[in-house]
């Protein structure tokens, strides 16, 4: 679990506050929060948020934090969402005290249920979804009595049984608080409690065709837990009526909700519909593509847990929305890998470098820090050789003003090996360099003495005879607009279709045995983390970040 020491140099949020407040009161001796996803798809960067709220409270206060499934829509849930809801947490750095389900609560909402028609604070409504949305009314107008409001409790208990035991077709019939239908708040003018769906439930099985709406388990289960601060983003206000009265009304335990300000993301979506349906229309490769804004598909993609708790910590808890840069997330990725990420060398556009003067058929070993920031990671060897590559973009025929990689007569170091100067280049009949001819100077191997030889550039490389293939796939922002929802149109119609960019590359053969979600930063190219589909003989790395933001910089893709 991970364990966070209160910063005294560091403000409280105004949960934070609230928290604080209520223990120094003595109103709670421990605080409960809880985490409720719907197991209906796969986190995101959204829910990364709340896990760290409600984990990381209970980790500064005392206390402990529950994990509830909120499973009480069978048509859309799965426990293929459970297992990977409970994967990411614990991937993220976290543990639950208890896992439970709103399932779990089916028998006792049922009898609040009927505890709420024996108080005549209950009917069964025959009226159409369509009939019960004309008679709510608007806003500025108030709704209109349902005809079947004033049943008789007798004719309510009776109809309740028969809608549990199945007797009746989805839709045809639903259970609504009678509450005011001329109340200010919308949603509590005579909310729906129960509706019918006949499906088979993860969990449950068959044994049950009502459900409850999640208004009515969401307090209820809240309360059975005894969770103190029940802790929602900012659309569930208008609720926070609803969830006290239903409370106040059963007389049960007085959970309390609050709320904070979602925080957007820039260049993505994080509607689950939405997510849905790049997956399922094919627009991506599942829910763990690391295009997506999902837990799963950031991991695949080779962000660390680290930077995803660093990101939603500083991003912090208010009560105004607003839309944060996902530079800040790629920022902090980076920060966090230029501590841990193994440095390795790969050429991903090569061109091939022949040494003149170096001796064919010989191998020299050079020697390289595996990463600098990490003086315990200590040194790999690299082989070198007669022909090496290099990027094509660090060899220009006509070098532009303060160019210092290689062209004609000039020279550069090659990384942890030796400096060389470019001799000569070959072209082919289209005019493309397809060869460099060097020399290198000797007694210039890293670490030698080489006073007196001014050379500005340094180039990452790969020994030709000792590469290893790998497929890099170059990843970038997934939407090609800042802010997808304020589009006109589908929103799949501003998908960037350079967000995946797949290549040949060659690299040193320390690459070619790594595993899944080995991170690594390629010389000169950025971030790159090994990829589920990665074998001996293919080795697969995405690129989880470039060394620099360069995306500000390229202005409107």
């Amino acid at each position: 679990m991970i364990t966070e020491e209160k910063k005294e140099d560091k403000s409280l949020n105004f949960i934070e506050e609230i928290i604080e407040a209520d223990l120094q009161s003595g109103k709670y001796q421990e605080i409960v929060t809880r985490f409720p996803p719907e197991p209906n798809g796969y986190l995101h960067i959204g829910h990364a948020t709340s896990i760290c709220l409600n984990f990381g409270l209970t980790n500064k206060f005392p206390g402990y934090t529950n994990l509830r499934f909120d499973d009480t829509n069978p048509v859309t849930e799965d426990t293929e969402y459970v297992d990977s809801i409970k994967a990411d947490i614990r991937w993220l750095g976290f543990e639950w005290k208890n896992e439970l389900y709103a399932s779990d609560y089916f028998d006792t909402l049922y009898e609040f249920a009927l505890r709420f028609i024996n108080a005549g604070l209950a009917y069964v409504d025959d009226s159409t979804s369509e009939e019960i949305a004309t008679l709510k009314g608007t806003p500025t107008e108030p709704g209109k009595d349902s005809p079947y409001r004033n049943r008789s409790v007798e004719e309510n208990l009776a109809l309740f049984e028969q809608m549990k035991n199945g007797e009746f077709p989805d839709g045809s019939r639903t259970l609504r608080a009678k509450i005011d239908m001329a109340h200010m708040n919308m949603l509590m003018r005579d909310p729906i409690l129960y509706r019918i769906k006949h499906a088979h439930h993860h969990r449950t099985g068959n044994k049950w065709c009502i459900y409850p709406m999640y208004d009515f388990a969401h307090g209820q289960s809240d309360s059975i837990e005894n969770v103190t601060h029940s802790i929602c983003t900012m659309e569930f206000a208008p609720h926070r009526e609803l969830y006290d009265w239903l409370i106040d009304k059963l007389e049960i335990y007085p959970s309390h909700q609050y709320e904070f300000a979602r925080r957007n993301l820039n260049y993505t979506v994080t509607s689950k519909r939405k997510l849905r349906q790049l997956v399922e229309e094919g627009h991506v490769s599942g829910w763990d593509d690391p295009r997506m804004p999902t837990i799963s598909g950031m991991r695949r993609r080779g962000f660390t847990a680290a930077s995803i708790r660093d990101f939603c910590d500083r991003i912090g808890v208010a009560r105004r929305e607003n839309m944060i840069d996902v530079g800040l997330l790629e920022f902090c990725v980076r920060e966090d890998l230029d501590k841990k990420a193994l440095r390795r060398m790969a050429v991903l556009d090569p061109l091939k470098l022949v040494i003149t003067n170096f001796p064919e058929g010989v191998t020299e070993m050079c020697h390289s820090e595996n990463n600098p920031e990490d003086i315990e990671a200590g040194m790999r060897e690299i082989p070198f050789s007669r022909e090496v590559y290099i990027e094509k973009e660090d060899f220009m025929e006509v070098p532009a003003k303060k160019y210092f990689r290689l062209a004609p007569g000039k020279m550069v170091r090659l990384k942890g090996a030796y400096i060389i100067q470019c001799d000569d280049f070959v072209k082919d009949e289209n005019g493309e360099i397809t060869e460099v001819l060097c020399s290198f100077i000797e007694n210039s191997k890293s670490g030698q003495d080489t006073t007196g030889i001014n050379v500005k550039g340094t180039l990452h490389w790969v020994s030709a005879n000792h590469a290893v293939p790998v497929e890099v796939r170059l990843y970038d922002r997934l939407f090609s607009v800042e802010n997808v929802s304020t589009e006109e149109g589908d929103f799949k119609d501003y998908i960037n279709p350079e967000s995946l960019n797949i290549i040949t590359g060659y690299a040193e053969p320390a690459l070619a045995d790594t595993k899944p979600g080995d991170s690594f930063q390629f010389l000169r190219k950025g971030y790159f983390a090994t990829d589920p589909d990665s074998t001996t003989e293919k080795p697969v790395f995405n690129r989880t970040v470039t060394l620099r933001d360069n995306w500000a910089k390229s202005g409107d893709k």
